[in-house]
């Protein structure tokens, strides 16, 4: 009886613990800016962090956009343009997931290593202004090229596909085998 009664206390213990919820600030590790850079876009003045310098092409890190005098009462957009001149349409600015005080992008990496532009159109109660960081320099990525690292990374896999054939082939020419009966 007391075995059964220490079971279905155990059980609810799990059960409960199973039901509360974690709290979501422990579910997000913090932004850490490491390097800001500053740009004026007409009236505002923006400060850029980057959680990650210097900037390496596919990479991923963390930007934040942070207007002077916050972003509640301001809009905006942002246009990336790559070092061979194309421009990707402006997208607008939204706060950061896990800095939601501040406009921002989570986990972005740039894909091309050159000089980059972030072009900035910002609306709010001084007007609009438009103001552009230039000449953002993106390193090569790390590590080696990216179809080496996919080359590499596929050899488990097909060390296993061979294993797996050797022991199927093995199986079966066994199975052929007569079996004496002794």
């Amino acid at each position: 009886m007391t075995r059964l009664l220490s079971a279905a206390a155990t059980l609810l213990l799990a059960v409960g613990l199973a039901t509360i919820p974690a709290g979501s600030a422990g579910a997000y590790e913090p932004v850490d800016i490491v390097h800001t850079e500053h740009v004026q876009a007409g009236p505002y003045a923006i400060t850029v962090g980057f959680s990650t310098w210097p900037l390496r092409a596919l990479q991923s890190l963390d930007f934040t956009f942070i207007p002077d005098g916050g972003i509640e009462d301001k809009t905006g957009t942002l246009t990336g343009i790559r070092p061979d001149g194309h421009a990707f349409r402006p997208n607008p600015l939204s706060r950061h997931p896990r800095k939601r005080d501040v406009w921002g992008l989570d986990v972005q990496s740039l894909e091309q290593e050159g000089n980059w532009t972030f072009r900035f159109e910002i609306d709010g109660p001084q007007g609009h202004g438009v103001g552009e960081l230039r000449d953002l320099t993106v390193l090569r990525q790390p590590g080696p090229p990216l179809g080496l690292s996919w080359a590499l990374s596929t050899l488990p896999l097909l060390g296993l596909v061979f294993f797996l054939a050797y022991a199927w082939r093995r199986t079966r020419r066994h199975d052929r085998e007569p079996v004496s009966v002794a």
